[in-house]
């Protein structure tokens, strides 16, 4: 855990008053720390030495830190399971394998896959769980990374609204803390139950930590670049540095974009718009979009330090677009059409 040490002193401060609410939101860019960030909490929150939470010596501490708590229960979006209605213990024996997956790797993981989501299984396995007494001390605690995935299908109505009610009233043993890199994705009635808390980048001297610990420079190929370039790279989200790879790739796709709606010629952006796939609205390409936020808003700044209103004034507003187009795809909108409405409304603020 590196960073938010403000943050993470008001939360300890909530516990011992014990006026943390009980549905929390946290959300912020992605690669901030938010899930290992409620994880920290909810160690807080088991810890037997209220005074010092979390001691890390207390038998609740121990087990927490390694994920073995009995009653701090880790959800986050997997790959749907076989079978058209998987029970409880589908789902437990599945986000245990996660689990052990993201702790073999250092707790170091990538974010989720385009094909990765909570589906509604997962959530009524979170509402069947939270219904049962902790099993070993007072509390019980769910954490649920990228909360912005979770799946409403059609017939899930039930099961959609218990989990609103778990959110509204949860049990007085229970406290809920959700996670999102996209809170504009998440359902208005999620929002609205839970409180918000905003878990902002990493200072860079957080940053630089992170790279030297020792899990880290084991765990990730950081070779090419120096330290200070990989600060950079991260821009206070050391998370995008598990998924360098992945996140240089969607940089070059985003420039492709961005070359395409600055092109005079509409084959170009046809083709550009056709490259996006299909399918898949989620994942690579919601990081395309992300990345071609970032382009915009260097765009934005360099136009604005030499004094080019115009262009940053463009650049702003293409931003604008990018924003409604990710809202777009995270309705699952068809990636292409997305893609070809987006060029059209940027071209113009481009030029």
């Amino acid at each position: 855990m590196y960073g938010h040490v403000a943050l993470r002193a008001r939360l300890r401060e909530a516990i011992a008053r014990n006026s943390l609410p009980a549905s929390l939101l946290f959300h912020g860019p992605r690669g901030t720390g938010k899930q290992q960030l409620a994880l920290w909490v909810a160690r807080a929150l088991l810890c037997e030495n209220a005074d010092r939470a979390p001691c890390g010596a207390c038998q609740s501490c121990r087990l927490a830190v390694k994920l073995h708590h009995p009653d701090l229960h880790w959800y986050f979006p997997r790959p749907r399971l076989k079978g058209s209605d998987p029970d409880l213990d589908d789902v437990r024996h599945d986000i245990a394998e996660g689990i052990a997956e993201r702790l073999e790797n250092g707790g170091l993981y990538e974010p989720p896959g385009g094909d990765e989501a909570l589906y509604v299984a997962t959530v009524r396995a979170i509402v069947q769980s939270a219904v049962m007494s902790p099993a070993m001390g007072h509390k019980k605690v769910f954490v649920i990374g990228d909360a912005e995935r979770m799946v409403a299908q059609e017939g899930s109505d039930q099961a959609a609204n218990a989990f609103l009610k778990l959110l509204e009233e949860p049990p007085a043993d229970t406290t809920l803390i959700l996670t999102s890199s996209e809170p504009g994705a998440l359902l208005p009635t999620v929002r609205s139950r839970s409180v918000g808390v905003r878990v902002a980048p990493l200072a860079d001297a957080d940053v630089h930590a992170f790279l030297t610990d020792a899990t880290v420079a084991n765990r990730l190929d950081l070779s090419g670049g120096a330290t200070a370039e990989l600060v950079r790279f991260a821009g206070g989200a050391p998370g995008k540095l598990v998924a360098r790879e992945a996140w240089e790739t969607a940089i070059r796709q985003a420039r492709r974009l961005l070359d395409a709606a600055q092109s005079p010629d509409r084959g170009v952006r046809m083709r550009a718009a056709l490259s996006q796939g299909a399918s898949g609205a989620r994942g690579k390409y919601a990081d395309t979009l992300d990345a071609l936020i970032v382009l915009l808003h260097d765009r934005s700044a360099a136009a604005a330090l030499k004094g080019n209103e115009r262009e940053a004034a463009g650049a702003a507003r293409a931003i604008d677009a990018i924003e409604d187009a990710k809202e777009q795809a995270d309705r699952n909108v068809n990636p292409q059409l997305v893609t070809a409405g987006l060029l059209r409304q940027i071209a113009p603020l481009m030029r």
